[in-house]
């Protein structure tokens, strides 16, 4: 459809008027209306959420398609603990089992104790320290706590961030899934390719054949990223306004966390709360490792990061990690990243304490989440956007709670904003408005 210039500059207008809260590009920054919610209890607007990401197609393909993909994995114990995290509407939060409110504030003093908690964080964070380590759940303290809302009705990271609209959790890890494929087919092609007398060559016109020289785990790269996120359900919840939960930040104190010297780990709760779930749930080291290795690899002096991660997840999870084969103890006695696989026949950390064992996939795992580079960009150039046109479309942004759960929320969650981003650098405003009208004429919104 054809708009005047006339009408684009007055909506453009309209938008610096209603808009009261300048967008953020970091990927935990929240809006001042989400910070004065209550997170205690389960967030109020869960079930309005549910229902926008149930309608969605493609919120509903992408979810389909990552429950598709973990029924081709190979290895017993990843397939079907993955497929119970995701699929079944009443899987067990493990790690939360029969954890009592007394255990929480143990639990909490040994993260604090150890380094892995800054307890200043509490004076800001809604409900406290408490409830950014443990967020509200269903049949909390239960032997079987269940996720506040659906898996598919989750958003990729916190408000301004990241697929940050209900259900762009399963599109995110949906990209993922295929991005850590893609990268373990590239490696194939370039560095397991062969030629006849042995010697190796890059072979790109094979890529549709898996056979190599050289071994990467499909099913490490596929389950990884889903585990990873796994805990979002959890952290992002939805407020009643259609924003977001805050998430708190942990796994170390920001100041001295790689191994006593100056260093920062601090992370997404997400992240720690997914690996805890992992670890009680008894799946192997190297999947636990790749699946902690997101946020960062382990290489280039920050394998500190994936370590203190590991450990606040295991005091999440009441195990000891070293006794489970997810930490070791080096000759230096510092907890490391253990030899896994073969990485044990050469102690590598003893004849260099910067070397780390590492499997390559703990650093393909790390680049398939890299997308945020683009995501962020794409929520928060959408956001103004949406903002600016959202009066043609009968929505006043300066009505905070409808324009967000009419307008904004169901705008991304059926489109993206990845693909309004794109169209919009190739068809400007005019395409924008075009592809939401679909939305208008099937009364969407």
């Amino acid at each position: 459809m054809k708009i005047s210039r006339l009408l684009v500059l007055t909506a453009l207008a309209l938008s610096l008027i209603f808009l009261t809260t300048p967008l953020a590009a970091q990927e935990n920054q929240t809006t001042p209306t989400a910070i004065t919610q209550n997170q205690t209890t389960p967030g109020a607007g869960n079930a309005d959420a549910t229902k926008i990401a149930q309608n969605s197609p493609l919120i509903q393909s992408a979810y389909e398609f990552l429950i598709q993909q973990a029924k081709q994995v190979q290895t017993a114990s990843y397939r079907n603990a993955t497929l119970d995290a995701i699929s079944n509407s009443k899987t067990c939060i493990t790690h939360r089992a029969g954890v009592t409110d007394s255990q929480k504030q143990v639990i909490l003093q040994q993260l604090v104790q150890e380094g892995l908690v800054d307890p200043a964080d509490g004076n800001t964070f809604p409900g406290g320290l408490i409830a950014g380590i443990f967020p509200p759940v269903l049949e909390d303290g239960s032997p079987c706590p269940k996720l506040p809302q659906p898996f598919f009705a989750a958003p990729g990271s916190s408000n301004n961030s990241h697929h940050a609209y209900p259900g762009g959790l399963p599109v995110h890890e949906a990209f993922n899934n295929l991005s850590g494929l893609s990268f373990a087919t590239n490696y194939r092609l370039i560095y397991g390719q062969s030629r006849s007398d042995g010697l190796p060559v890059i072979n790109p016109s094979n890529h549709k054949n898996k056979n190599s020289d050289i071994y990467l785990s499909d099913d490490l790269l596929s389950t990884a990223p889903i585990w990873h996120d796994w805990a979002k359900p959890i952290v992002f919840q939805w407020n009643a306004d259609g924003t977001e939960f805050q998430e708190l930040n942990f796994g170390g104190n920001g100041k001295t966390d790689n191994y006593g010297a100056a260093g920062d780990s601090r992370t997404g709760g997400h992240h720690i709360i997914g690996l805890a779930e992992a670890m009680k749930r008894g799946l192997s080291p190297e999947l636990v490792i790749t699946q902690a290795s997101a946020h960062s690899a382990p290489t280039l002096g920050n394998e500190y990061k994936v370590v203190n991660w590991l450990r606040a997840a295991a005091i999440l999870a009441q195990i000891d990690p070293v006794d489970q084969g997810y930490l070791f103890v080096d000759n230096q006695k510092r907890l490391r990243l253990p030899p896994v696989r073969k990485l044990g026949s050469l102690d590598l950390t003893a004849t260099k304490s910067s070397q780390t064992n590492l499997l390559a996939e703990y650093a393909l795992h790390n680049l398939s989440d890299a997308d945020f580079v683009l995501t962020i960009p794409a929520i928060t150039i959408d956001q103004e956007i949406l903002s600016a046109i959202a009066p043609q479309f009968g929505y006043n942004p300066a009505d905070t709670a409808t324009y967000i759960k009419k307008f904004r929320n169901p705008v991304l969650s059926y489109l993206s904003a990845e693909r309004l981003l794109i169209i919009y650098g190739n068809n400007g405003l005019e395409g924008v408005i075009d592809e939401i009208s679909k939305l208008s004429h099937k009364k969407i919104i």
